[in-house]
């Protein structure tokens, strides 16, 4: 996924109400008010002072032209933005990357299923049947080339692992790809700690037979590309 117009660069003063940040831009020292696309705590990710990188757009509507995309944190450009991943283990299926997924037939974004809820992959295909893809964002890293999921209480990241498990109990295929926006980290482990309710919704999807994969992205100014598979370890 290659970004344009090409982003801009800045200095991230604070980050505030969840969506809001304040940076400092490179090319005039301008301070601006941006948008932040990530609901989580984004723990590790906000120091003042730190690298960002931000998209910008001319909607007239909108009330913040500029989008928070990449943060620099330990000397790694990480993806912030949580609406890319869906777009990014599309791209990730269709580059083989994810099992056999790329061999289904169709691929549709945001379908409706379960309990009023909407599925972030449907895969279909006449022989295959069905399959459920749900997809995560993961940015956290607490140990060594460790990234983590999630960095903060997920209630309906729990719910949407509940709902993948009748999947599989209706007869269909349903999995987990939790997409990793940094390219130092050699594994993924789920926050037991942080969010035990969440893992043990994971336990008992895994039990009833939902699959789970981590696929890592590259990131640089101009593009994020996912690149390779990760094991998860508990």
């Amino acid at each position: 996924m290659q970004f344009a117009p090409p982003l801009v660069s800045g200095r991230l003063v604070r980050r505030y109400k969840r969506f809001l940040a304040d940076v400092v831009l490179d090319d005039d020292g301008s301070e601006i008010t941006c948008a932040v696309p990530n609901t989580g705590s984004m723990l590790g990710l906000t120091a003042p002072g730190s690298p960002v990188w931000l998209s910008t757009s001319n909607n007239p509507k909108r009330k913040y032209r500029h989008t928070l995309e990449i943060v620099q944190a330990e000397g790694t450009m990480v993806g912030v933005n949580t609406g890319l991943p869906n777009r990014l283990a599309e791209e990730a299926i269709r580059a083989g990357l994810s099992s056999d997924l790329h061999q289904y037939a169709s691929l549709k974004r945001e379908q409706r299923y379960g309990t009023n809820s909407r599925i972030d992959i449907l895969l279909e295909d006449p022989v295959r049947g069905r399959a459920y893809v749900e997809v995560k964002n993961v940015h956290f890293v607490r140990g060594q080339r460790l990234a983590e999921f999630p960095d903060s209480v997920t209630a309906r990241g729990a719910r949407h692992l509940d709902e993948l498990s009748s999947m599989v109990r209706e007869g269909h295929r349903a999995m987990m790809i939790y997409v990793v926006q940094r390219s130092d980290c050699d594994h993924l482990r789920l926050c037991r700690d942080l969010d035990a309710v969440y893992c043990s919704a994971f336990d008992r999807a895994s039990e009833a037979g939902v699959e789970a994969m981590a696929i890592q992205c590259q990131i640089t100014e101009t593009e994020i590309t996912p690149f390779r598979t990760i094991p998860i370890v508990d």
